[in-house]
């Protein structure tokens, strides 16, 4: 027998073997993403006047810019969020991102988008961890003691954040935040079924916690509690009376501790 032949029976093989697992692999994708949408299709609203009235509004985070500006998706989150407050359906926002090191904060871009839309200081906590929306909701549970929320995300990203809510024991909401189409959309989409899957398994196998905890700040606390230097910079330059919190920023979470010292961009 040739090598070549050889060669080819073992492509067969392995081709066989991976379209087998593609078959097993696919209808489990697919099955946990019906059952991640079915748990959340009741507790999903697009307008602000119809969401139930919340003691906080979750933003998760997502990408922002070298400048500091939030890109289109995390700004039609934080509208959202604007919104909701400015109706009196919230009366707390926490916005949750990756605040991993000290060139690259999601969580003070967000506060300051939200102060320079009229927002006080004083409504907005923040969660210098939230790395995922696994940690986000967990947090938001266990350091925050949020109860009651209503989430403000993209619709594509809404049944898997409604579901990690749930998991975490918060009785949530959502609020679909898409205002635009938003260039890769369709790779979104495709990246979600993954995140579906690994959010079941995360729940009910493996029991994930979050990356990080710390001690607890109240969402009915005071919010300074939670803020940084930076986020106390934001503040007074709108004349706001900010209390001093001495170590704050670092009891809750270091930004030169995360896993591999580097913060990727987000979507």
């Amino acid at each position: 027998m040739s090598a070549r032949t050889i060669w080819n029976r073992r492509l067969r093989r392995v081709g066989m073997l991976l379209a087998g697992g593609a078959l097993v692999a696919c209808p489990m994708l697919v099955g946990a993403s019906v059952f991640v949408r079915s748990r959340s299709a009741s507790r999903v609203f697009t307008r602000t006047v119809t969401v139930p009235s919340r003691t906080v509004a979750i933003v998760p985070g997502a990408r922002v810019y070298a400048d500091g500006s939030p890109s289109p998706i995390l700004e039609d989150r934080l509208e959202a969020a604007r919104a909701l407050f400015a109706a009196g359906r919230v009366g707390r926002i926490l916005v949750s991102g990756d605040h991993g090191r000290t060139e690259y904060d999601e969580v003070n871009a967000m506060h300051r988008w939200l102060v320079a839309q009229g927002v006080p200081s004083s409504a907005i906590f923040l969660d210098h961890a939230g790395f995922r929306t696994l940690d986000t909701m967990s947090r938001a549970a266990l350091v925050f003691r949020v109860r009651d929320a209503v989430v403000c995300t993209q619709r594509f990203h809404m049944a898997r954040a409604l579901f990690l809510a749930d998991a975490a024991g918060i009785d949530a909401v959502g609020l679909i935040a898409d205002r635009a189409i938003y260039p890769g959309r369709r790779a979104d989409a495709a990246r979600e079924l993954f995140a579906r899957s690994r959010a079941v398994v995360d729940r009910y196998v493996l029991r994930t916690r979050p990356r990080f905890v710390g001690p607890a700040i109240p969402i009915d606390g005071p919010a300074a509690a939670s803020h940084d230097a930076a986020t106390t910079v934001t503040a007074l330059r709108t004349g706001a009376r900010v209390p001093v919190a001495d170590g704050i920023w670092t009891v809750q979470w270091h930004p030169q501790s995360t896993r591999s010292g580097r913060a990727a961009p987000r979507q």
